[in-house]
This record gives structure tokens, C-alpha cells and sequence, in this order.
């Protein structure tokens, strides 16, 4: 069973009585939203969408939790943004200028991409809800039972509990009215008044239940705002799921303190950059955002591709030839009669929003090596492919174009291949007489052959270098295509012979291969 329909069953179980499931995810805009981040919102929608294919009804909230505390500049952000560190991110302007605020950017950056791949959650701005003052009971109620609090807390820490300390406790944050920054020292909390003081000279007392400037510290906040929306469902990190970790935490400050269940939980592992290693950041600069990954794959590859994965398996995104192989998966998956694949591959292509048939399909790996061998042109290489007797609408190829274009030229320019414009006589001279004997016969089959088929002209090519041996003949066959796409493209692979001679022409091949 898929992942996704396995937890969907489980809260079916431990909720018999639910009438809508809540399910839960949130990010806090600290810059450009990764794909690792992502899959904290795509593993939420799986779950939903599995919710809902058993005719459940679901609420799919996503908080935004711009209430939080800039705490780092950007690598992609002016170094000038310092000066806004300990602000909300709601307050900081925004980087570029395009939008009321650094937090309103990366929101709208990342909802768009969102929508890209058909995921519409509610959304909720948390900075919204606490200066509506919708909180302020629960973080009465917290300030009170602050002791226990810090109990439970250091349950979780190896320091020693010290009473002053324990005294002196507050689980919150506070904003100061005069500065907006959380440089705020918390003198004392009575008859629910807070006193603070801030680094800047203001200070001042606040009655809790009217304040806009205070905030429940995470590992509060996040219990609050499970028991505010009745979440039954929310995904959290590798980082939020040791015994130590947030969420063991945090649900037992749901169940102490705000008496209240803890929602289901699934872990979900990191995702690298190939070649790094690294877990991917905002702050540091090393990320994918889904934005980008938009650019190069369609948004149902990419839903695929998590959804594949049991959310505890770490992945990496490779965007050099992988990208080819993980097309050509799905293309090979999507192609397949959904009754002779796995389950757990079915359940991912559904949720994936994939199609499935038999049908001609155009293949992203096919358009990439064509591609750059007619210019870049679109209607081109529509042209190339219906001679292959693949017939498909200009607004198919042109959109696979524009994805296979960007990516050559950003991150896989090695496969950007040019036909010679001359025979490349060196190498000519290097081959062998056999070889030699191949390329003058496979110069005779283009000679031969008016409009061939393409399984025609294949079979006349095998017959160029046929040995009785079939594994001899199938290095021959290798080796002939290798030294074609050398004379040719000045390159040890390049497309489908067929798609060559379609490409680049039977006239001009037979130029640059007669010696």
C-alpha cells in the first residue's frame, strides 16, 4: 500500500467519528521556499488527496509563519537587510521592491509555484492571527501555566533545572511597540499583565489578552495552533522528529497543558542537491526552489517523484542527465497498462495527477537531442518527429521545448551538440579499415534509401557491421553510432539514428561521411 493511503487509513481509524480531517503543513518565509521545504506541503497534499479519494472530507491548511523573527540574511538578499534582524518578517520591506513586505515575496514566490501543480491549501498568515488577538487566551493560558512549562522542557535537555531560572521563565517573544524588534527582556508577568523592557530604552506593561506584540515561543506555538484548527495530520522534519526533537515536545505540551490530542505525525528526510550532500537552506543560498524545477520538469514528474519516495527516504535533485532518466521513468511508467505496475507506482501516478495509456507520448529525451540540432526550433523539430511517425500539436512540442531549452543551456550544456560544418578528416584517418568499412556502408544505405522507415533503415544499419557472434555484433553497432556521432557532432553519443538522419538531413549526413 502507498504511503499516503496507508496514513489516510490510519486517521480514518484513530478518528471514526471525524467529520472533516484536518491536515497541516507550514513554512516561515525566511527567503525562497526550496523543494525541500516542499515537501513538507506535497506530503500533506498526498495524504489530503487520499483522504479524499475515500470520500473524506478534508480541511488543508498551510500557516505561513511570518510572525517569526527575521534571524539571517539571505545569500540573494542585500546585505543592508541586517538592520532588520529580530523584526517579524510581516514589518521588513521587501528585498525587491515588488511587494508591501520581505515575507508578502517569498509567500506569493512560492504560492505560485503552488498552484503550478494544482495544490491550493488555506492559507493562513500567522502575523494576521496573532494582531487579531485570536491567540491571546491560549498564550494567557501558557504564561500561566509557564512553570510547567519549563519542566517539560528541560525534561528534554541534558542541563540541570535551576529555580531561578524556572522563575524567570516566559515561553514567549515579545515585539517592542517602539523599535518592533524581540530584543525585549521579560521583567515579571501578575493579574495577566506582562512587564517588559527592550535594548532600545522602551519598556512597558501589556495586558495579555489585548497585546499584538507577543508571540508563543515554537514549541508552543506549534501545540496552540494544533488545538486553534484541529489538526489531525501534520508532516514535520528529520530535525523536528528525535526523541528530543520538536514534535515529541511539543506533544507533550498539547496533552499537559492545553489538553489536547497530538496530531498523527509522519517524518519526512532531507532532499540534497546532487553533488553536495548538503541539506538545502534559505538562508544559505544552496536550494532548488520549486520555481525552478518548474522550469525543467512538468509539474506531474515532479509530484511523481515525491510521491515515489516513502517520506523517511532522503533523495537527492540532480539536475545534469538525471534529468533524462527521471523522465524517461515516468515516460516508460506512464506508457505502461496501469494493471502491470506495482501498486505503490499506480498509487503514486494517481496522486501525481498522471494519466495513463498506451498512446504516443512525447518524450522530453527525444526533443532535448533533437533540439539544438535544428536551432531551437520548435516547429522543427514537430517536423523531425512526425517523419519518425510521431504526429503531435505545436503547443505540445513548443512546451517541452521551452522546458528541455532552459535546461540545456542552465545546467546541462555539454549536451547542447552542433553539426559539423566540415568532415573531420583527423579522425577519419584514425579508424581502422573495418571502421572504415562501416561508415562507407552506412553512406550506401543513405544513398539507397528514398523516405525509408525507420525500422527499414535500422535493420539495413545493423546489417553494416553483422557478426555471427551476437555480442560482437552488438559492440560493433556501439561502436559504429559512436564514431557517426564523432564525425558528425563531434560527440560520443547524440540522438536515435533515425532522429539524426531526420534532424540533420540525409544530404548533409552523406557530406560530412564520404571520405
Amino acid at each position: 500500500m502507498h504511503w499516503a493511503y496507508r496514513i489516510a487509513e490510519e486517521l480514518t481509524r484513530k478518528y471514526p467519528d471525524r467529520e472533516t480531517f484536518v491536515c497541516a503543513s507550514g513554512i516561515s518565509p525566511s527567503g525562497s521556499v526550496h523543494i525541500g521545504n516542499f515537501r513538507e506541503v506535497v506530503t500533506t497534499y498526498f495524504v489530503v488527496r487520499a483522504l479524499q479519494s475515500m470520500g473524506k472530507k478534508t480541511r488543508f491548511i498551510f500557516s505561513w509563519d511570518d510572525f517569526d523573527r527575521f534571524r539571517k540574511v539571505p545569500k540573494n538578499v542585500d546585505a543592508s537587510f541586517e538592520q532588520y534582524i529580530g523584526l517579524p518578517y510581516s514589518e521588513i520591506p521587501c528585498p525587491f521592491g515588488c511587494h508591501h513586505s520581505y515575507s508578502e515575496h517569498f509567500e506569493k514566490e512560492f504560492e505560485t509555484s503552488l498552484q503550478a501543480f494544482g495544490i491550493v491549501p488555506e492559507f493562513i498568515y500567522q502575523s494576521k492571527e496573532y494582531r487579531s488577538k485570536r491567540y491571546n487566551s491560549q498564550i494567557l493560558h501558557a504564561l500561566n501555566e509557564r512553570k510547567q512549562i519549563y519542566d517539560i522542557l528541560k525534561n528534554y535537555k541534558t542541563s540541570e533545572p535551576c529555580d531561578e531560572e524556572r522563575e524567570n521563565f516566559y515561553p514567549v517573544n515579545v515585539y517592542c511597540e517602539w523599535c518592533r524588534k524581540d530584543t525585549v527582556n521579560v521583567n515579571s508577568f501578575k493579574n495577566g499583565e506582562l512587564s517588559y523592557s527592550c535594548s532600545c530604552g522602551h519598556s512597558n506593561s501589556v495586558e495579555v489578552l489585548e497585546a499584538m506584540n507577543i508571540k508563543l515561543n515554537w514549541k508552543i506555538d506549534w501545540p496552540m495552533r494544533w488545538v486553534a484548527e484541529d489538526v489531525v495530520f501534520e508532516p514535520g522534519g528529520r530535525d523536528h522528529s528525535s526523541a528530543t526533537g520538536s514534535y515529541r515536545v511539543s506533544s507533550e505540551i498539547v496533552s499537559k497543558i492545553f489538553v489536547h490530542r497530538a496530531p498523527q505525525y509522519e517524518p519526512y528526510d532531507f532532499i540534497s542537491i546532487k553533488g553536495t550532500g548538503e541539506k538545502m537552506s534559505s538562508s544559505s543560498g544552496n536550494n532548488i526552489t520549486p520555481g525552478e524545477l518548474l522550469r525543467i520538469y512538468s509539474p506531474e514528474v515532479i509530484l511523481f517523484l515525491f510521491a515515489k519516495y516513502q517520506p523517511n527516504t532522503a533523495f537527492h535533485i540532480g539536475l545534469d542527465e538525471d534529468v533524462i532518466r527521471n523522465y524517461t521513468e515516468f515516460e516508460r511508467y506512464r506508457g505502461t497498462d496501469p494493471r502491470q505496475v506495482k501498486e505503490e507506482i499506480r498509487a503514486a501516478q494517481e496522486l501525481s495527477g498522471c494519466s495513463t495509456g498506451t498512446g504516443k507520448r512525447l518524450k522530453f529525451g527525444q526533443v532535448a537531442s533533437v533540439l539544438p540540432l535544428v536551432n531551437f526550433n520548435a516547429s522543427l523539430v514537430r517536423d523531425v518527429l512526425e517523419k519518425t511517425g510521431e504526429v503531435y500539436r505545436l503547443e505540445e512540442v513548443e512546451e517541452v521545448c521551452v522546458r528541455a531549452e532552459y535546461w540545456l543551456w542552465n545546467w546541462c550544456p555539454k549536451k547542447v551538440l552542433h553539426v559539423r560544418d566540415e568532415r573531420n578528416e583527423p579522425l577519419y584517418v584514425g579508424l581502422t579499415e573495418t571502421e572504415k568499412k562501416w561508415i562507407s556502408g552506412f553512406v550506401g544505405v543513405l544513398q539507397d534509401c528514398s523516405e525509408p522507415e525507420d525500422d527499414e533503415l535500422m535493420r539495413n544499419v545493423y546489417d553494416i557491421c553483422h557478426d555471427d557472434d551476437p555480442k560482437v555484433k552488438k559492440n560493433n553497432q556501439k561502436r559504429l553510432f559512436r564514431i557517426i556521432y564523432q564525425l558528425v557532432l563531434d560527440s560520443k553519443s547524440g540522438p536515435r539514428i533515425p532522429l539524426l538522419v531526420h534532424s540533420v538531413g540525409k544530404e548533409r549526413l552523406i557530406a560530412l561521411l564520404s571520405f
